[in-house]
């Protein structure tokens, strides 16, 4: 599988510069983008990014600002989903897009629900992973504890037992080398020679800011713009993000949908799970 792609960049509105990976080559069919999650970047997508560009596919990968190889922002209070929207709404008209297919992990699926019901006719198709209209208070206080701590390790395999520390319930099947790869797609090594997590500590400012008593966003009839089109959610069976009872309802509400949970994971799968990749290629099959 070839696993190569260009490194690209787009300016946001006021001028940052964001980064992003491109896999294969534009066709007649419409993109794919890979919107990662709150405090991860491109390279959450490293496996499953280039499996999708091997079956002919464009596939778009961008750090969202204040991730990976993307500019910071000076302004903390950017670090916001409507932000992140127009960022991407910026790469598309840069590349002329008219339509894509998302792949949204977690806040990249936020994003998608919103631009479908904003823009429906940007999306050709979309992957929801774990994630969906209804999302756990208990998995927000859980981001809370880890988010912008800006810890840092001496080697891979201290950062790899770090991140077993907090997140090992949420993989429980995972080996050494497993939470070795994870610390290798969150986190870089720094000019002191340390390792930290690759994204700005301030993003946890706006988030720890949000009055936890307000009414969140009604995120249905971003996600029923979604069930007209084709569909695939995925959740981790051990998600404390995405509750079992929310799934469910989301199911229901997009009965043309598939649907997978993976056993043995938490928030979130990483896409590579072998019963994920076989709903991947349905999915692309029924874009037109």
């Amino acid at each position: 599988m070839d696993s190569e792609f260009s490194e690209r960049s787009w300016q946001s509105a006021e001028g940052l510069t964001l980064y992003f990976r491109d896999y294969g080559e534009a066709n007649e069919r419409p993109p794919v983008l890979c919107l990662h999650g709150l405090t991860r970047n491109s390279r959450d997508f490293e496996g499953v990014a280039p499996y999708i560009a091997s079956k002919g596919w464009r596939v778009i990968v961008p750090d969202m600002r204040g991730r990976g190889k993307s500019d910071y922002a000076e302004d903390s209070a950017t670090y916001a989903v409507p932000n992140y929207i127009g960022d991407v709404l910026g790469l598309l008209q840069q590349e002329k897009i008219e339509r894509f297919v998302s792949v949204g992990t977690s806040m990249g699926g936020l994003m998608t629900m919103l631009i479908a019901q904003a823009m429906p006719q940007l999306i050709a198709g979309a992957l929801l992973n774990d994630i969906g209209p209804v999302v756990d208070p208990s998995g927000i206080d859980k981001i809370r504890t880890y988010l912008g701590q800006g810890r840092s390790f001496p080697t891979w395999m201290h950062a790899a037992r770090a991140l077993e520390e907090v997140h090992g319930a949420a993989h429980p099947s995972f080996d050494t080398e497993d939470w070795i790869a994870m610390a290798k797609r969150g986190m870089t090594l720094c000019n002191n020679g340390r390792i930290a997590f690759d994204y700005d500590m301030k993003i946890a400012e706006p988030f720890n800011a949000a009055d936890e008593n307000a009414v969140p966003p009604d995120l249905w009839p971003g996600f029923e713009a979604l069930a007209a089109k084709p569909l695939l959610l995925v959740r981790g069976g051990l998600s404390n993000l995405l509750p079992e009872e929310a799934f469910a309802e989301m199911q229901r509400r997009a009965p043309a949908a598939d649907a997978v949970t993976v056993p043995d994971a938490g928030h979130a799968p990483t896409l590579d799970e072998p019963e994920v990749r076989s709903a991947i290629d349905s999915l692309l099959a029924s874009i037109r």
